[in-house]
């Protein structure tokens, strides 16, 4: 999951964990841990947590999709 997760660098991203799902730019990534910006905080998410990780998915014209289902 770490290599899996370096893909993700820089990115807008929606991470799911076992009760939560988080959304942000993954700003690193380490060992056991995801450090995630959001707009005006840094969370750090444990990587044994992470169940999913994937780009925040856009519509055709480039703008965030308001509604998402999984």
């Amino acid at each position: 999951m770490l290599e899996l997760a370096k893909k993700f660098i820089d990115k807008e991203c929606l991470i799911y964990t076992f009760n939560s799902q988080l959304t942000g730019v993954i700003k690193e990534v380490n060992k056991g841990a995801i450090l995630v910006e959001n707009k005006n905080t840094i969370e750090i998410v444990n990587l044994d947590f992470v169940v999913r990780i994937r780009e925040y998915p856009l519509g055709k014209n480039g703008k965030k999709k308001s509604f998402i289902l999984n």
